[in-house]
């Protein structure tokens, strides 16, 4: 069904055009990494996606001058609207061309969406949810983004701004590589809050009981993460649709679970940066994809620590420097050079300052935008 250039996707074919518009829009855009689209199939598919028990959402896509210029969704979250007390709407998936009127019509089309289902506000862009992608780069267009973060257009934030968007909280993404971890120190420090917390072991995460593993991890970050800007607590369907998936993209080395005297205190979960062989594969893991993805690990040399959470009644002791410190030694070992700490929000000040101690230094910042409606 068309409206004033815009249509709201409804068939298969629609859908396709929807998934397709981002590989044509970054074709030329050295550094976008295309991601799978089996993944980005799934992601708006709201029978096989969980969120979707929880969420609806509403697919649009403009033309201008006879092309496909540009796409957006229109999200409903009613978790996170029951979580914060709000009516909140997201918008996501935005992918233009730099023409104002473009992005005006695909803003307002969404805007106008979620205002006839009683929404007050708009945050976005999340794609579809607040756990999945989010924001859009404003700084660090020269470099690939990490595993699971994206890469976007620089003018986005200036179509967004001048369709009436505010800035809503920052996104920080840190580096930490080889000439900027001081060694020595890290296990000076290592040794005084091993020292100050007795019983405390840092174990690598067992691939064997992913589930288990999994359940940690979701009941640590519910009540760490709980006070935070934006936080949706995880539920139990949502991880486990996406452990057996973790299970082949978790690394060991790289995820760490604290405990102390046996009970778990704190997670930090890292993954093996596989943007550098999606970048090869163009979004497709077949035929050839899945060889360059199985063959491919030994050629990456960087993580992500994509998730960490720290127990309340052991927050400020170092006990999140210390599972730093820990896939850091590993990913050493191993030849890793590089890790991104991401994301960081703007305003938590101790994680920050976290990631300053153990050598990090800010590389890249996304952004989310909000809009009273």
């Amino acid at each position: 069904m068309s409206m004033s250039g815009v249509t709201i996707v409804t068939t298969d074919d629609e859908k396709k055009k929807f998934i397709e518009f981002q590989y044509d829009h970054y074709r030329a855009d050295e550094f976008f990494v295309p991601p799978l689209r089996m993944d980005q199939k799934k992601l708006i598919n709201t029978t096989k996606n969980p969120f979707f028990n929880n969420a609806e959402i509403a697919l649009f896509i403009a033309e201008h001058e006879g092309k496909i210029a540009g796409r957006i969704s229109a999200v409903i979250d009613h978790r996170y609207n029951e979580y914060h007390g709000t009516k909140t709407g997201h918008f996501g998936f935005f992918e233009c061309i730099d023409h104002q009127p473009t992005a005006d019509l695909l803003l307002r089309v969404a805007e106008d969406w979620l205002k006839d289902k009683g929404m007050k506000e708009v945050l976005g862009p999340a794609s579809p949810g607040m756990m999945d992608m989010v924001g859009f780069l404003v700084d660090g267009f020269d470099k690939d983004p990490y595993i699971l973060m994206p890469y976007t257009k620089p003018y986005y934030e200036k179509l967004v701004v001048t369709a009436g968007y505010e800035q809503a909280m920052d996104l920080l993404a840190f580096i930490v590589d080889k000439d900027s971890v001081d060694i020595k120190r890290g296990e000076r420090a290592k040794q005084i809050v091993l020292r100050r917390n007795p019983g405390l072991v840092i174990r690598p995460a067992n691939l064997k009981k992913i589930k288990e593993e999994v359940e940690i991890i979701r009941l640590i970050y519910n009540e760490t993460w709980k006070e935070n800007w934006g936080f949706l607590p995880l539920t139990k369907e949502e991880l486990a649709a996406s452990a057996e998936e973790f299970k082949l993209i978790l690394d060991p080395d790289f995820t760490h679970f604290a405990e102390i005297d046996g009970k778990p205190v704190a997670f930090s979960l890292g993954l093996p940066d596989l943007n550098i062989l999606l970048k090869k594969m163009n979004g497709n893991l077949f035929p050839f994809g899945i060889f360059k993805l199985l063959f491919g690990r030994g050629k990456i040399k960087r993580y992500r620590t994509a998730l960490m959470g720290v127990m309340p009644e052991v927050q400020g002791r170092g006990i999140d420097a210390l599972l730093h410190q820990a896939a850091i030694e590993k990913g050493l070992k191993r030849g890793y050079t590089e890790s991104e700490l991401s994301w960081v929000l703007g305003n938590n000040p101790d994680m920050i300052r976290t990631a300053e101690k153990i050598g990090g230094r800010l590389d890249k910042t996304y952004r989310m935008f909000s809009k009273k409606l």
